[in-house]
């Protein structure tokens, strides 16, 4: 009879240690899962035409981007890191280095139209993806997710989480430098 009871607790201290070495292991190996790469990098960003939160009856259209350097910032109101990075992204946006599209996903538009209004507004447009539909195609599953986008309109870099000045300044500025010395083909 003690043995019918004792069985689950083995198992689960069994699940638990199996639990525990994993995490312990990818702990020790480094794994970060900003590091994960796009399926997206070295291919065309995908094309998009959404309602502005800006002026809804208006569109932000990729196409409007044909030609240019540009971030899109995968963001929401019911995001903690995206709260958190708003202020760096406010400063790289005063550095007008490079223009920074806003995607503003699974959001409702008087939401994101106070967020903008109250913390500022770095993006030069946002986009107001309601259902998620165009952070799928770009492979977001979880807001802030920051796309480098070169001026052939390929995505040549994904950073996943809040943005620092740190990680501006290392991972992506280096990257628009060397993208903007390089001679554009005809």
């Amino acid at each position: 009879m003690k043995l019918r009871f004792l069985l689950p607790v083995i198992a689960f201290g069994l699940l638990f240690g199996v639990f525990a070495f994993m995490l312990h292991r990818t702990e020790n190996e480094g794994y970060d899962p900003k590091l994960i790469q796009s399926p997206l990098l070295g291919k065309a960003a995908p094309s998009f035409r959404l309602p502005k939160v800006e002026s809804p009856e208006q569109f932000v259209d990729s196409r409007d981007f044909a030609g240019q350097m540009y971030v899109l910032n995968a963001w929401g109101t019911w995001c903690v890191g995206c709260r958190q990075e708003h202020p760096v992204l406010l400063e790289i946006a005063r550095q007008q280095l490079i223009p920074i599209v806003g995607l503003d996903t699974k959001d409702e538009l008087p939401s994101a139209q106070a967020w903008l209004a109250q913390l500022g507004n770095p993006y030069t447009a946002t986009a107001l993806d309601s259902d998620g539909r165009v952070a799928i195609d770009w492979g977001v599953y979880g807001a802030p997710e920051s796309f480098l986008v070169d001026a052939k309109g390929i995505v040549i870099y994904k950073y996943i989480g809040p943005l620092t000045m740190q990680v501006w300044q290392t991972e992506f500025v280096p990257r628009i430098q060397s993208a903007q010395s390089l001679p554009t083909k005809s």
